[in-house]
């Protein structure tokens, strides 16, 4: 479906007089953009604006938060109009935010019952929304745990916390390898036959990798990023592959040196730029600009990728297939998912319930393939052949089956704490297994204080 939202958003002001508004922040910081989409020049929405002012005691507006990811703040836009044509009644207010201001925003507004109705965020912050108190558990009428096992795959199950369910995705991503076609055919590779074991990975990259006489970097084999997908695909993909488990099934400790496997892991991941030179840190400012701009070969994304290459980057050669395995196959899952905030009540609430149902239609699923390039949460939508046929999707819904999605108490503190264990290795060579142990006790540190705090409750 072709959408040409300057043209709609152009209408809708001269029409109608369209409202831009901008939420009560806090002070300081940048601003935040907003976008509110009030209506259409459709006819029937013409006609559902002239019942709505026949009858303004009904109307009902609620407000909808997600952060400044391009493809998504699009689609949503669209996606509201749309929602609105279906239910003349309920306005959607649309405010995004850049990610790193949106917890803070949201600390600040929610507890002062100001901010969002409806607030879309990653599955890994739910644990310190939901002990905040800032959400509230979904509507058992719409999103029933049976509906919600039946419909989904199984690992939504992470938003799940003491017994409910709070928040539900529209869709879901995998890691996945990216590479590059033209550049295999350079370095003489195969463009069919990428990395499907470690060994072969460490193999192409090195083949892959171009320097400079000064033996600066002009291609990696690999984009190395910590900070970025490459802390995900330790902890849910390296990890499991090697042999070993993430964190215990009742989630409160983690398992990464019950066997060797975690070492193993840890030490292979930082290898593949500290000791085989596949890349560095940073290269062309982050592993997906390196990627995008023909500087790197290979990189390891989720599918959300899909849709900012075919805009950012329409005519690079490339391919993706599943991440390369050891001794088991796993890759890590991840999702955004939307959540009703805590002080939503009465026909708010109603309205709001009823923007999820929307949110997590098929319809709506379908469009987020197309647009954004996540994969369906639901089962049977995400599992149609036009996706598991589709050369750059199936790679993606084929690993599904055995994706990992671990179970963060505070998502930037573990990311922090696996980026500083490997700066502790490469940049003050700190030996492997101390840089390692520390990660670990630091990380079961976070676990026992989240955990004792929910005991106590």
């Amino acid at each position: 479906m072709t959408i040409n939202n300057r043209t709609t958003k152009g209408a809708i002001v001269s029409s109608l007089g369209f409202v831009i508004l901008l939420t009560g922040c806090s002070a300081g910081g940048s601003q935040p953009t907003a976008t509110s989409v009030a209506a259409s020049t459709s006819p029937s929405a013409t006609q559902s604006a002239a019942a709505t002012a026949s009858s303004p005691a009904e109307k009902v507006t609620i407000e909808y938060w997600q952060y400044q990811f391009p493809a998504k703040v699009d689609l949503i836009t669209k996606l509201i109009a749309d929602f609105q044509k279906q239910n003349p009644n309920i306005e959607v207010k649309q405010t995004n935010f850049p990610y790193d201001q949106y917890n803070e925003k949201v600390a600040t507004l929610v507890p002062a019952g100001k901010g969002p109705d409806v607030i879309n965020l990653y599955y890994g912050w739910l644990p310190k929304y939901v002990a905040s108190g800032y959400l509230q558990p979904l509507p058992d009428s719409a999103f029933s745990e049976d509906k919600i096992k039946a419909e989904f795959f199984p690992f939504v199950d992470t938003a799940k916390l003491n017994g409910k369910y709070y928040a539900i995705p529209t869709a879901v991503r995998t890691l996945a390898l990216f590479y590059n076609k033209d550049l295999y055919t350079k370095a003489g590779l195969d463009p069919n036959k990428p990395p499907a074991t470690w060994d072969e990975l460490v193999s192409q990259g090195k083949k892959l990798t171009e320097k400079d006489k000064n033996g600066q970097y002009v291609v990696e084999g690999l984009a190395w990023q910590p900070n970025a997908q490459l802390h995900h695909w330790f902890r849910d993909a390296l990890v499991y592959q090697a042999g070993g488990k993430d964190i215990s099934d009742d989630r409160r400790k983690v398992l990464w040196k019950e066997t060797p496997a975690g070492l193993e892991a840890f030490k292979y991941l930082i290898d593949l730029s500290f000791v085989h030179q596949l890349g560095t840190k940073d290269f062309y400012n982050d592993d997906i600009t390196a990627f995008k701009g023909g500087h790197a070969a290979i990189t390891i994304d989720g599918s959300f990728q899909l849709g900012a290459i075919k805009k950012d980057a329409p005519n690079l050669n490339y391919a993706i297939a599943p991440l390369p395995s050891y001794k088991d196959k796993a890759t890590q899952v991840s999702f955004w998912a939307n959540a009703i905030t805590k002080n939503v009540q009465g026909k708010k609430l109603e309205a709001a319930t009823k923007f999820l149902q929307f949110l997590t239609s098929k319809e709506v699923q379908e469009q987020w393939v197309e647009k954004v390039g996540e994969l369906p949460a639901k089962k049977d939508v995400a599992l149609q052949d036009i996706y598991k046929k589709d050369e750059k999707l199936g790679p993606f819904i084929s690993q599904l089956s055995y994706a990992h999605a671990h179970y963060f108490v505070d998502e930037k503190l573990e990311k922090d704490y696996f980026t500083d264990a490997v700066d502790q290795v490469v940049l003050n060579k700190v030996p492997y297994d101390k840089a390692y142990d520390e990660l670990v006790a630091k990380t079961q540190k976070l676990y026992d204080e989240y955990w004792a705090k929910q005991d106590k409750k």
